[in-house]
């Protein structure tokens, strides 16, 4: 069913994307914006907000079978996620994304007579945002009751507002002192950054659309926002812990940029005396090399912010699925949802293998 799904949204977003083709003047513009734009989001990936989406309205829905406008509405998650890693990656200035350059990296050779920096940026910027566009587009291919619709993408909506805002908050904090950022601080940023967007709207809206209101609503939303908090808390583990191989991206990135995470914040407030002043002393070094990154692995351990911070990925983990539990989806959709969102946690459960540490496995 998992696999079944996946395909039919892949095969969805593929067939939108052609179609925009030519629905829009990509060829009265230049070759290069939409040719950019298809490889961007047509590269691999979990799929995992379309899928928790058709599996959201799956649970609840009276159709017994999923309509074709379904899964193409339901890749107006994975743009609306591409248009944010998009702008996230020019942030950040990442080369990698997903295994391949950037975006502004690949459009940094639109022009012929340059390969500029900053024109690579700033047209990533506008490609991000018609990216953007594209994903309400696709939302607007569903063909639901009205109201639900209604309701429903003004959700989208308003995700996309907070995951601004999340990244507004991200970038402030870049530039704040760790000793000025608290644990609800983190957690606050990790909320409207990831956990909305990824876990709490494709559940939501999915619901919303299949006709779902009230409290059941209000139980998948505090699921997907522990998931998300969660899942993020993970992302920044494996930051520091994983390989460039497996992230498909710089394991420099984080703490090139500085990223006050869980761990950061944790090891800072752990630490005392020589030993605060050692993981300062690199944690602020300009230019960071891996010999660095080992030094800081070393301290995370050491000052147990790596179990602390597994810890609390297990605990949210235990949350959701007791209350996962409650819900009252169609059993068959619900067992398909916690097998989705327990397999995304195996990186959690391989560091803390590797480093010693067991957790209780979770389940319905």
């Amino acid at each position: 069913m998992i696999h079944t799904t996946i395909q039919r949204i892949d095969q969805s977003l593929m067939a939108f994307l052609a179609r925009s083709r030519n629905e829009y003047p990509f060829g009265q513009v230049h070759p290069i914006l939409f040719d950019s734009i298809q490889d961007f989001c047509a590269r691999p990936g979990k799929r995992i907000r379309p899928l928790l989406m058709a599996l959201s309205y799956q649970g609840y829905t009276s159709r017994k079978k999923l309509p074709s406008h379904l899964y193409t509405a339901c890749g107006c998650l994975e743009l609306l996620h591409d248009f944010m890693l998009i702008h996230d990656d020019i942030i950040d200035c990442s080369d990698l994304r997903r295994g391949k350059p950037t975006l502004h990296k690949i459009l940094a050779h639109a022009h012929k007579a340059t390969r500029s920096t900053k024109l690579g940026s700033d047209l990533a910027i506008v490609a991000g945002d018609i990216v953007y566009a594209l994903a309400i587009d696709a939302f607007l291919t569903v063909k639901e009751d009205p109201a639900r619709k209604e309701k429903a993408l003004k959700y989208f909506v308003q995700t996309a507002a907070f995951t601004a805002m999340g990244e507004f908050i991200d970038i402030l904090h870049g530039f704040e002192h760790v000793k000025n950022i608290a644990e609800k601080d983190v957690f606050l940023n990790y909320s409207l950054k990831t956990a909305r967007y990824t876990f709490e709207c494709p559940l939501r809206i999915g619901a919303i659309l299949a006709g779902i209101d009230g409290k059941e609503l209000e139980t998948l939303s505090k699921i997907g926002l522990m998931m998300g908090q969660a899942f993020q808390v993970q992302d920044d583990i494996i930051g520091i812990f994983s390989t460039e191989q497996k992230i498909g991206k710089s394991i420099l990135s984080d703490i090139a940029e500085y990223k006050k995470t869980i761990l950061v914040c944790h090891a800072y407030q752990t630490l005392t005396g020589s030993r605060r002043r050692q993981f300062m002393k690199i944690f602020e070094k300009p230019n960071k090399t891996y010999a660095d990154l080992v030094k800081i692995r070393r301290i995370f351990i050491d000052a147990g912010s790596l179990t602390y911070s597994l810890e609390k990925v297990f605990t949210l983990l235990s949350q959701s699925s007791k209350l996962l539990k409650i819900l009252h989806m169609k059993p068959i959709f619900k067992k398909a949802l916690w097998k989705v969102l327990s397999a995304l946690f195996d990186q959690s459960r391989n560091v803390a293998e590797a480093h010693g540490r067991s957790f209780a496995p979770y389940g319905l």
